[in-house]
């Protein structure tokens, strides 16, 4: 298989070859007839293969060539038409002058001369033919259909084989051929009708192609009117008239010329209303796209403000953006001074004229803008608000009376509504953003929180614990920690930091660490409480408190002390008197008297615990929890559950209070956390 090279390489040597040897036949020809006076023994069927050999190199050359030719620079392919193969005619029409000039001066015969000047023409037209073929084959089929392409396919191949007729030495003008010719003509006719690429030329293009398409015209005109009048030269040998291929191509090329300088010349008025529409279609589209293109609001105000000055095609312009009430220029005015600026809203102001539609096409007629002395004489005030929010103001000037009409102001007000759209929307679009990455960080922070809660208790012949905790939120106040602080002694603790959310979790991090920092020197819950409330009383917000309860138990005593800073009162079951009951002791949350009589406020208790009692520690998030009805769940229905399960594992008596919660509340509603340790003490083991 031959690459494109290679085989460009071929045809143009190909091309170049059969073209001497046509000019060798014509010089022979030519001498002969001089010496003998008698026509050229060579036979016509050389000649004709010669032609046909020629044709088809230089036109697959330049089909290979047409390759190259891509986008959409309609001017940039007839810029390339002319100048490299257009212009040949006016050489070969200098060239032929020169022969004429040199035969009315020369005393020798110039049947040579004429022989090198109209071979050298037949070389010229053919590439001149064969390029404008290939350049008008992509003009034709742009934005082309598949029944398009079929039909330009067959024309093609219609045309090539008419090459046959020139072989076979057949006359075209006979009349068994002249149907087909005509039918290829009206083919032609069809095929001529498809510049759908003259509506993309704007008004200044189509004023250089009518120039560049008038200059191909008449390279066609040219050549058709030298190979007319010189096919009736009885001392040229070949008669290159003859070749209906040529005749063809000649026909396709002149016609889809003028057809496009026809096409180009009278849609010329109509180009700058076109060209305008298209321009507001795009910047509406730039308008639109604005989102996609993750693009801010001050570079859609400016797409706004570029895309109605051109529209209206406004004289001046100024913008100015509305937040908390107040205006400010948003972007530099457009051919208006700031003093103009002043003066002008001064006298709106003065007529009540703010924050609505404003249209005035006679200025001149108004008295105050008369004597303001301002150059314009329309003017168009667009407010840029949606229901809720006033974004900005856009003035409009022009410097003749009735700028603005109907027509016009749909289309500003177009452009104004597309821009509220789009604000909006990236506003929406940043809120949403906003509250992704707020969740995330809630997320970030309710693992962190997850990890701050054990997950298990020590396992103990003395007791066993069972617990239980659910957020309301992503991240919840409430926290429960241990520290074993000796063999028989473990210190329990649990809180419920005000409020919810990250600030919540920080909180408890931050009572976690004190937890464990404090409880490292083994002190009493009570003045583990002081130095607490002194600790958070430095990190807390004023705003902020956390209510907490310490226990530290001690197997071997077999007891427990504890401290209440503001937590929900202990619920206790004694096997002993088989009672259940809350102690009843007080105490003031962490951080909300931040000074030394904070110690006043808390009070220590020791209980002696016997086998079988059970300790319930919760948080207000379970006594609480409210149903439909807004009924609380209470300390009495826990108490009244205690009651009922004190007998159970301290597992199944968790249980059985978190199902009657949920029987109380249902499922779904949960307005507060939940937090809740069930401790049970066993019998003494040996």
């Amino acid at each position: 298989m031959l690459n494109n090279k290679n085989a460009k390489t071929l045809l143009v040597i190909s091309a170049i070859v059969s073209w001497i040897l046509l000019l060798s036949s014509a010089l022979l020809g030519a001498a002969t007839v001089r010496q003998t006076g008698t026509p050229s023994a060579i036979l016509p069927y050389t000649n004709n293969f010669l032609i046909v050999a020629f044709i088809v190199s230089v036109f697959f050359y330049q089909r290979i060539q047409s390759e190259n030719l891509k986008g959409i620079d309609f001017i940039g392919y007839l810029w390339n038409l002319f100048s490299k193969a257009g212009i040949t005619a006016y050489l070969g029409i200098g060239l032929y002058l020169g022969y004429l000039l040199t035969a009315d001066s020369a005393e020798s015969d110039a049947t040579v001369l004429l022989q090198v000047v109209y071979q050298v023409n037949f070389g010229l037209m053919v590439f001149f033919l064969a390029k404008a073929f290939y350049i008008w084959r992509q003009l034709l089929l742009y934005h082309k259909n598949k029944f398009l392409q079929i039909a330009w396919d067959w024309f093609e191949v219609l045309l090539f084989s008419t090459l046959l007729l020139t072989v076979l030495n057949f006359d075209y003008s006979s009349y068994i051929f002249l149907p087909l010719l005509a039918l290829l003509s009206f083919y032609i006719l069809f095929l001529c009708t498809n510049l759908k690429w003259v509506a993309y030329l704007t008004f200044n293009k189509k004023g250089r192609s009518l120039v560049l398409l008038g200059a191909i015209l008449v390279s066609c005109y040219i050549y058709a009117r030298f190979f007319y009048d010189l096919s009736d030269r009885p001392e040229l040998q070949i008669d290159y008239f003859n070749v209906g291929f040529l005749l063809l191509a000649m026909l396709f090329v002149g016609l889809y010329s003028l057809f496009a300088f026809l096409v180009a010349l009278f849609s010329l008025p109509t180009s700058s209303v076109f060209e305008q529409k298209s321009e507001d279609l795009l910047n509406f589209q730039r308008l639109s796209q604005s989102i996609q293109q993750g693009q801010s609001e001050a570079q859609v105000y400016e797409t706004l403000f570029e895309s109605t000055i051109k529209a209206s095609d406004a004289s001046a312009a100024w913008f100015e953006t509305i937040k908390n009430s107040a205006t400010q220029l948003a972007f530099e005015p457009f051919n208006i001074s700031q003093e103009e600026i002043d003066s002008i809203k001064q006298l709106l102001v003065a007529h009540n004229i703010q924050s609505v539609d404003y249209i005035n096409n006679n200025l001149d007629r108004n008295a105050g803008f008369h004597d303001l002395g301002i150059p314009w004489k329309s003017l168009i005030m667009l407010p840029i608000h949606s229901k809720k929010h006033q974004f900005g103001m856009l003035y409009l000037l022009k410097d003749i009376e009735q700028g603005f009409d109907r027509e016009t102001i749909n289309v500003l007000k177009t452009f104004t509504n597309q821009t509220v759209l789009t604000i909006e929307n990236l506003r929406l679009i940043a809120e949403s953003l906003q509250n992704e990455r707020y969740k995330e960080e809630l997320k970030i922070a309710s693992q962190v929180q997850d990890s701050l809660i054990p997950k298990s208790f020590p396992s103990d012949s003395w007791f066993e614990i069972s617990t239980h905790a659910l957020a309301a939120k992503e991240v919840g106040g409430d926290f429960y920690d241990f520290l074993q602080l000796s063999e028989s002694r473990i210190a329990i603790i649990i809180g419920d930091v005000s409020g919810k959310g990250i600030s919540a979790a920080f909180h408890m991090a931050q009572m976690k660490g004190i937890f464990h920092g404090l409880m490292q020197q083994d002190m009493a819950p009570s003045e583990f409480m002081k130095q607490a409330n002194s600790a958070l009383s430095r990190c807390l917000e004023k705003t902020s408190f956390i209510t907490s309860a310490l226990y530290i138990i001690d197997y071997r005593m077999k007891g427990f002390m504890f401290a209440r800073a503001g937590h929900c009162h202990t619920l206790y079951y004694n096997s002993m008197t088989e009672d259940t009951f809350y102690f009843q002791t007080d105490g003031l949350g962490l951080g909300i008297i931040r000074d030394k009589s904070y110690a006043n406020h808390i009070r220590e208790m020791y209980y002696d615990y016997n086998p079988g009692d059970v300790m319930v520690v919760y948080t207000d998030g379970i006594v609480e929890a409210r149903n439909t009805a807004n009924d609380e769940y209470g300390e009495d229905r826990l108490l009244y559950m205690l009651t009922q399960t004190y007998h159970l594992e301290a597992e199944d008596i968790k249980c059985a209070i978190i199902n009657d919660l949920e029987d109380f509340t249902g499922t779904d509603i949960l307005y507060d956390d939940q937090t809740l340790l069930v401790i049970k003490f066993k019998q003494t083991q040996p």
